[in-house]
């Protein structure tokens, strides 16, 4: 009876290698289906918004294009599925999307209990207020007893709490699911006041009916570390992702830009060389899964993190955002990339 137990646990033991070697990799999955699946925003101007002919555009939706670039060579080489906040994580940790790229923070309860990985930020960013100028209100502790337009299921929802609780303040919380819904509401003018993420401010405020009627005011309530996220447990697609971002901020830092990354390549020096896999004996791209020219695809697909910042939430764009903390960390900001080496 023991023999016959025995076997049975070592068969057990051999099954469970053979299923556990059987299991693709993220990165294999997205090269078999020939895309990467992103999750993203249903609609935030200047970070993911679709177009009339269902094109996506934005600051989250250029990431995901970069992940591609980086992989396949090829920005188009993506599809979007729009997810409320509270799909969001749903989603990720079943296998919907291979990607997470939807204005989303960084928390230990999320990097941890709920199994993502996040990192780098990509955006730094930080939860504010804004109102009806006929309100004539100068700052959020002035708040006190307003009804406050918030989107359940955010770290935003917390915040908001905690700052009133802090300050010994009264509130009135307007709740909605769904973003649309906040939006609706605060522009009917069911509530006094809209929380959010103070960039996602300044879009949302573009599409009030009468923008110049309202305002954000000055203050931030929260550290809202803003980024990528994927599912715990596949280091190599972990470190795709994150050298992504890297990468776009590293080539802003060496001036490589997607307008002349091509003569870039011909440079002499050793940090752009590697980068751009020229150098004669790097693997680094290789070590990661992908090609050599991982980086220079990303640039030459996307271009570099400040021009992506630039056309789609700076002063090239409506929103016309200061860079502000995420200016390079040589240029007064705090991104800040490893190096490639």
């Amino acid at each position: 009876m023991k023999i016959k137990l025995l076997s049975v646990a070592i068969g057990a033991a051999i099954f469970g290698l053979g299923a556990s070697a059987a299991s693709a990799t993220t990165l294999e999955d997205v090269k078999a289906k020939g895309f990467i699946q992103c999750g993203v925003n249903t609609g935030l101007l200047g970070f993911a918004q679709p177009d009339a002919s269902g094109n996506w555009a934005g600051f989250d939706v250029d990431f995901c294009k970069a992940v591609a670039s980086a992989v396949f060579g090829d920005p188009t080489k993506v599809k979007y599925t729009p997810l409320s906040a509270k799909d969001r994580f749903p989603a990720l940790k079943s296998g919907e999307v291979d990607v997470l790229s939807r204005n989303t923070t960084w928390t230990i309860n999320r990097d941890t209990a709920q199994g993502f990985n996040f990192r780098p930020v990509t955006y730094y960013d930080g939860q504010g207020f804004m109102v009806r100028k006929s309100l004539n209100v100068k700052s959020a502790l002035e708040l006190s007893g307003a009804a406050i337009c918030v989107q359940s299921g955010t770290t935003t929802e917390l915040n908001l709490a905690d700052f009133f609780k802090s300050n010994n303040l009264q509130y009135n919380p307007v709740v909605f699911e769904k973003l649309e819904e906040v939006n609706a509401a605060y522009d009917a003018g069911r509530c006094d006041v809209y929380t959010t993420d103070q960039s996602g401010l300044y879009s949302l405020r573009l599409t009030l009916k009468n923008p110049d009627e309202h305002m954000v005011l000055p203050e931030i309530i929260s550290k809202e570390p803003l980024g990528p996220a994927v599912r715990q447990g596949d280091d190599q697609w972990f470190d795709i992702v994150s050298w992504t971002a890297y990468a776009l901020v590293n080539a802003e830092e060496f001036g490589i830009t997607q307008a002349n990354v091509d003569e870039m390549k011909n440079s002499p020096n050793p940090d752009i060389k590697r980068f751009l896999g020229t150098e004669a004996d790097t693997k680094i791209g290789t070590d990661m899964g992908l090609t050599n020219e991982w980086a220079y695809n990303i640039i030459k697909g996307v271009g570099n993190y400040g021009e992506i910042f630039e056309r789609n939430v700076g002063k090239g764009s409506p929103l016309k955002i200061e860079r502000g903390l995420n200016a390079l960390w040589n240029k007064g900001g705090i991104q800040y990339a490893p190096p490639v080496r």
